[in-house]
């Protein structure tokens, strides 16, 4: 494995980003403490996400706003708004592609670059390159931090060292002396669970991490990541190897006018229409499909087998048998407040495998030109003109369009 003697990898991670494309676009915001919403109108019962000025008066994402609120009597409730934030994204990522070109975007607000032999001499020329840019065609509010390193696992820990707005140079000459200063909790892939077991192994700081033999590191994280993470600590160019598809779906916490059975009912029915939308358009087929939700007294979840399909009928008829199954597990006075549901075993388009013995085939080959048609007419008209069923125009804001750790929405995800 090759140990890289100069800088190679940049990490960039945007400052408070949903706070901060508020602010950008919102010039009442500017300087002041403002707290991201799940929902407009009602009552809002999580920040999920804060701005700089609001983290540095002690708060974080995921706060109750009960909390948040004690603690910045101040603070600015803002509803989110996942289409603005995706639109923002992509012009961000074109102003740092004119400068730099980008190897990985890891989420809605994280992304790293190769840096070329030219830059790597004078990173922190790359950097104020890629923060003036910004400033001056998207917006001086938007802020972000940037770490330089051998490779992607140690840039990005450096990136995390000078937040907000900071730039983060770690020379491979001078580790792992800054490497050791940072606490182990704060490396990425060490997790509360994970904290313990290495405790357990005696391993409380990153230098007892640092010094720890590889096959030791397998030993304890139980497969190669661990072997994996030890080489990246070590400076060596480590790549991370490609994730596979392996599910579709879709969660979402109601608001409090949607948490009657029959109101979970039609937002779930939504949910799974827009994951089966997603499927098509990424070119696959399913073989299940899962459904969960959470309520007062505890949680319910049920699984259907069901023939290789993606149609929306399909689906719909399968979900309609899960929904009856735990309509008769709960009481019609029922809170229901976090429901989700999964479409899993998947097959590329490609590769489709009938069931020769339901021979089915062509009623589904009906329902699929349908939906074609469905997709086709929605896809003109950039909304939901046409759905398989009931479709509900109230409390679905925002609804397929999340903005999450590892997905970034389309503008599809939105109709």
């Amino acid at each position: 494995m090759r140990k890289p003697t100069h800088i190679e990898r940049l990490y960039l991670d945007f400052d408070g980003f949903f706070a901060s494309v508020a602010q950008q676009v919102r010039p009442e915001l500017r300087g002041r403490p403002v707290g991201i919403v799940p929902f407009s109108g009602g009552k809002a019962s999580c920040v999920i996400a804060c701005s700089k000025e609001a983290k540095a008066l002690g708060l974080s994402n995921v706060m109750p706003v009960g909390e948040a609120k004690r603690a910045c009597p101040d603070l600015v409730l803002v509803p989110q708004q996942p289409h603005l934030y995706r639109r923002a994204h992509n012009a961000l990522i074109a102003e740092i592609e004119s400068i730099v070109p980008i190897d990985a975007i890891k989420s809605i607000d994280e992304l790293t670059c190769k840096v070329d032999p030219e830059q790597r001499q004078r990173p922190e020329d790359l950097a104020r390159s890629i923060k003036r840019t910004i400033g001056e065609n998207i917006g001086r509010h938007i802020t972000c931090s940037i770490g330089f390193a051998a490779n992607r696992q140690l840039a990005k820990m450096a990136c995390k060292m000078d937040k907000p707005d900071g730039v983060t140079i770690w020379h491979p000459e001078d580790m792992p002396g800054p490497l050791l200063t940072v606490p182990l909790k704060d490396i990425p892939g060490v997790g509360t669970n994970m904290a313990k077991r290495l405790a357990r192994s005696r391993i409380f700081t990153t230098k007892d991490l640092y010094e720890t033999a590889p096959k030791q590191m397998r030993k304890i994280w139980r497969n190669v990541t661990g072997e994996r993470l030890w080489y990246a600590l070590h400076g060596y160019d480590v790549q991370a190897p490609e994730s596979r598809r392996g599910m579709f779906g879709h969660g979402r916490v109601l608001p409090p006018e949607c948490r009657s059975i029959e109101g979970a009912r039609d937002i779930c029915r939504v949910l799974l229409t827009k994951a089966a939308r997603r499927l098509r358009r990424e070119g696959y087929y399913c073989s299940g499909v899962w459904l969960w939700l959470d309520h007062g007294e505890g949680g319910w979840s049920g699984k259907r087998t069901l023939p290789t399909v993606h149609d929306d009928q399909a689906l719909l008829s399968e979900f309609q048998v899960l929904w009856e199954q735990a309509a008769a597990q709960l009481s019609r006075r029922t809170k229901i407040y976090r429901i989700g549901v999964t479409l899993f075993d998947l097959s590329p388009s490609n590769s489709r495998q009938l069931d020769f013995l339901l021979a089915d085939d062509s009623e589904r080959q009906r329902w699929e030109a349908i939906n074609s048609a469905i997709d086709l007419l929605n896809y003109k008209w950039g909304k939901t003109v046409a759905s398989v069923g009931f479709w509900p125009r109230e409390y679905i804001e925002n609804i397929g369009g999340k903005i999450s750790y590892t997905r970034i929405p389309s503008a599809e995800d939105f109709w």
